[in-house]
């Protein structure tokens, strides 16, 4: 099957997930090391979202449950925060009526707002909350949750305030190194090297890198780190092509830009790259990259985005606009505990069923939460072709062979 990139350009495009820039152009305080860059604006039109008052009530049901997200923020932020609290108000819409009772709450992008309004979701009666988007809000919400045994459904992408109880429903980096590492080891890749920003980004990636090559029995021979400024690139560069011929595969975790330029500094450097297995997370995804001839054939693990582009068809239908690429974390946690009500009543939201190891089904695919708080994605492996990429190994439906939940579809 191939896939163009018209469409998988907008979604990455939009809300580049995972990437090694930093929130604080969102907010006053900063993302974690692996927090993602809210950029809406970027490749496609700025959404054009309808403004929602405060605190309003989204759906008739009788279980309350807190969306905290920042809708009163400037610029991305509160433009993401439009969009998916757009997202979630439609899951309910196509869930048929469920009994859930959305309480929208604003934190304006910041520790103290997110403290306040999961305070004042759980004196209003909440018993779970989605959200809140940013790592440090997240932290602070967990303050007032977890105590009161309120769990939440946060939407940051930094593993670090995840926990049993605070469930991360994101893209996050650690799936798409898992997923390409393991699939080069199953086409007879054994020796890995890699090349890394000098990011919180990078840091997160190194490490589930090292993991991943560990665990799949390959071993890696080399490993340098570069700069962000371009102009200082080449030495590192230089130093691991030393190292590159014991390699059967190159990682190079980074946006389009980077990727290319490197790529030029290693064939500079004499380095055959059509004799090493090019690797990649989703922040590959991008048409940059198909105009390139020395990425023909490189890999990377991406969700599949035919379930993202059937759910923004749907959302463009009802709100006239383009949702952000978060927008879809938003539906799923919201068609996540609007199928778990409607099946075994509101006792069935507890850290219990959400660590369920069969895990369930959303837009982007099946993921799973883990019982620390972290979550896995069933990513699909795709091939950079000139004009576009295509699909080589297709996402599992299941984990292991267990059999996803349905959970988070929206029911008939």
């Amino acid at each position: 099957m191939t896939m163009t990139f018209h469409m998988r350009a907008f979604g990455r495009a939009t809300l580049v997930v995972a990437t090694a820039l930093a929130l604080s152009a969102c907010s006053g305080d900063g993302g974690g090391p692996g927090e993602a860059a809210l950029d809406p604006t970027q490749g496609v039109p700025t959404p054009q979202v309808e403004s929602k008052p405060l605190g309003e009530i989204v759906g008739q049901g009788s279980v309350k449950v807190a969306l905290v997200l920042p809708t009163s923020a400037s610029g991305n932020a509160g433009l993401a925060a439009q969009s998916m609290r757009n997202a979630a108000e439609l899951a309910l819409a196509e869930f048929n009526t469920p009994d859930i009772q959305l309480v929208v709450k604003d934190d304006a992008g910041n520790a103290q707002g997110a403290q306040a309004a999961v305070q004042a979701a759980t004196d209003e009666g909440a018993k779970l909350v989605i959200g809140p988007l940013f790592a440090h809000s997240v932290a602070a919400a967990a303050r007032v949750a977890k105590p009161q045994g309120v769990p939440i459904l946060a939407f940051s992408t930094d593993a670090n305030v995840a926990a049993p109880g605070v469930y991360l429903l994101s893209f996050m980096p650690e799936s798409d190194v898992q997923r390409i590492v393991s699939y080069a080891v199953s086409k007879g890749k054994r020796s890995f090297a890699a090349l890394l920003p000098e990011t919180g980004y990078g840091s997160v990636v190194e490490a589930a890198f090292q993991q991943a090559v560990a665990k799949a029995g390959g071993r890696v021979v080399g490993l340098e780190h570069y700069p962000a400024d371009r102009g200082k690139m080449a030495e590192p560069v230089a130093r691991l092509a030393e190292s590159l011929p014991q390699a059967d595969a190159l990682f190079i975790p980074d946006t389009a830009d980077n990727v290319q330029t490197i790529v030029g500094v290693l064939a500079t450097n004499g380095v055959n790259l059509k004799r090493l297995q090019l690797l990649g997370t989703g922040l590959w995804d991008d048409p940059a990259l198909t105009r390139d001839a020395s990425l023909a054939g490189a890999w990377f693990a991406a969700p599949d985005d035919s379930g993202f582009r059937s759910f923004a068809q749907r959302y463009k239908a009802k709100y006239g606009s383009e949702p952000v690429r978060t927008a879809s974390l938003a539906y799923d946690a919201t068609s996540l505990v609007a199928a778990l009500v409607k099946t075994q009543g509101p006792g069935a939201l507890t850290s219990e069923t959400f660590a369920n190891p069969s895990g369930f089904k959303g837009v982007d695919g099946t993921f799973r939460f883990r019982a620390d708080g972290g979550s896995e994605r069933a990513l699909a492996v795709f091939q950079i072709d000139p004009g576009g990429a295509r699909v080589i190994s297709p996402a599992p439906s299941s984990f292991g062979g267990q059999t996803a939940q349905a959970s988070a579809a929206p029911a008939d």
